[in-house]
């Protein structure tokens, strides 16, 4: 059996991974699909103080209550940000580390400043006008180019996300490093898109990269190729010792 921790981007919540998460089950897997602070089913507790911190919690809280050990930690999109503070606050729970079409940050950087000057700015702007100067409004499907079947579901389910988010640097101490088992994949089926430098520079690190031929929700457009791409890097996990 092997343990995964999968975790969503901006605007979406646990409701992103059903496929995924149901097919790693059927297999026998423990899937833990968290949704962050103040999105989707926990937009209840939106505020302006939930922020990148904030979300690295969530995920670190969960793995260290669920007494997880050797998880298969996946972050999409935003979701990059948030694994990579939660892999370097704790590294020894970490056995895998993938990066699903996700920003991959260096110490002391925000989402905003790996964003080009043009998409940030378009999201200032949608903060300043629905979003009372604090609430980043939804990227449309389309832009994403789900596929069509899901376009108006996603939009329906998506929430506003917390500017904080985006805002607030990511503090590493240089432990995620001690992570060996890392993986990227670049969704190749949309643009324009933020992740291709992150892909190049990924092999070049030497990480494990692959491409997959679809739009940004990769959970959403190729689920069963994305379970093979985890099946493929997770560890063996032992249950937890009560």
């Amino acid at each position: 059996m092997s343990v995964y921790v999968l975790v969503h981007g901006a605007w979406r919540g646990s409701w992103c991974w059903k496929r995924v998460r149901g097919a790693l089950e059927a297999r026998g897997h423990e899937v833990f699909t968290p949704t962050l602070t103040g999105v989707a089913d926990r937009q209840h507790l939106l505020s302006p103080q939930v922020d990148l911190d904030t979300h690295i919690t969530d995920v670190v809280n969960l793995i260290r209550w669920e007494e997880l050990s050797a998880a298969a930690l996946c972050g999409h999109s935003y979701g990059g940000c948030v694994v990579s503070g939660v892999a370097d606050r704790i590294p020894d729970r970490i056995g895998a580390l993938v990066y699903l079409d996700a920003f991959v940050l260096e110490n002391g950087q925000s989402l905003h400043d790996a964003l080009p000057p043009e998409v940030r700015d378009a999201q200032l702007e949608g903060t300043r006008q629905v979003g009372e100067g604090w609430k980043v409004p939804p990227i449309p499907a389309e832009e994403f180019n789900v596929n069509a079947r899901d376009r108006d579901w996603v939009n329906r389910q998506c929430s506003m996300q917390p500017l904080a988010t985006f805002q607030q640097p990511i503090h590493l101490t240089g432990e995620i490093d001690r992570i060996e088992n890392v993986t990227f994949i670049l969704a190749n089926g949309w643009a324009p898109s933020p992740f291709p430098p992150f892909y190049e520079k990924a092999k070049a690190k030497g990480w494990k990269t692959l491409t997959m031929a679809c739009g940004h929700d990769v959970m959403l457009d190729k689920p069963e190729e994305l379970v093979e791409a985890l099946l493929a890097v997770a560890p063996r996990s032992a249950a937890p010792a009560h």
